[in-house]
């Protein structure tokens, strides 16, 4: 049995359906109640109380770990779902965590992911950690806007980074809750390039056929609408990445070729799988 966290998302949804098609048992855990393929148990669990894991875990092999961005809080415990696990017999966690816990090591959130990622290999347990940068499925914060008056808004129009397609990471982590040749891998993913919020909004208007304006907004305009659906201090974090990358941020990792033995798939490759967001 695999365990997937976070098994409603943009990562544990295809990671769920590919493990689940390639004939493994699967528990699919989510927040709230949602339908998952055939054959696959799902449960309702809130890691930010990993107890409520319990059932999950029991008899399973391997955990896929994707925490909410309310277990890196002050008092928050994500540790104890790799506690957990090891009690209950699990013999391999993957780790979603970050980019940033090398490219920008010292930010709150960051150190804390770092902190996590440290638990696991001292934790006896067989580990994988997939650190991702940017993804492209951000867009879909433009859906409403694109949709409403076929506009994308956004800051620092003219700089970009190598987003990667989160169907990629969830390949990348299927493999490495399956194929003991991953255990102990540290994976860094990203797209096949670097591209701009302009050039997104361009990806967007051709999966459409129709054109999108591109409106560039003031670091001040955009941070006001990231906080409202996420912590001051992490917009900050997110908007001091996209105004300046550093070269860490904006190099092109192999490591996708080197899991899938394909390269990343392009951002208007994402485009045109989810224009009906956009529609």
């Amino acid at each position: 049995m695999i365990v997937v966290t976070g098994a409603t998302g943009n990562i544990g949804q295809p990671l769920t359906r590919a493990l689940a098609e390639a004939g493994q048992q699967v528990t699919a855990v989510s927040r709230h109640a949602a339908e998952v393929p055939d054959g696959v148990r799902h449960l309702v669990a809130d890691l930010a109380e990993p107890a409520g894991l319990e059932p999950a875990l029991a008899g399973a092999k391997a955990l896929f770990l994707l925490l909410s961005g309310d277990l890196h809080a002050a008092g928050a415990g994500p540790a104890d779902v790799i506690g957990l696990a090891a009690a209950a017999g699990v013999r391999r966690v993957v780790l979603l965590s970050t980019l940033g816990v090398t490219t920008r090591p010292y930010g709150p959130t960051r150190i804390a992911m770092r902190e996590l990622e440290d638990t696991l290999r001292e934790s006896g347990l067989d580990w994988a950690v997939l650190r991702p940068g940017g993804f492209a499925s951000n867009a879909l914060w433009w859906a409403d806007s694109v949709r409403a008056d076929r506009v994308v808004a956004a800051p620092f129009g003219d700089t970009g980074v190598p987003v990667i397609d989160p169907a990629d990471i969830a390949e990348v982590a299927a493999a490495c809750l399956v194929d003991d040749r991953r255990a102990g891998g540290v994976y860094e993913l990203t797209g096949p390039q670097v591209i701009t919020p302009r050039q997104q909004a361009e990806a967007i208007a051709a999966a459409l056929g129709s054109p999108v304006r591109f409106q560039e907004l003031t670091r001040e305009d955009a941070k006001a609408a990231m906080a409202r659906s996420m912590p001051a201090e992490l917009a900050d974090d997110t908007l001091d990445i996209l105004a300046a990358p550093n070269a860490a941020e904006l190099r092109i990792s192999p490591d996708v070729q080197r899991v899938l033995g394909r390269a990343p798939r392009s951002f208007a490759d994402w485009a045109a799988r989810n224009v009906t967001a956009f529609r």
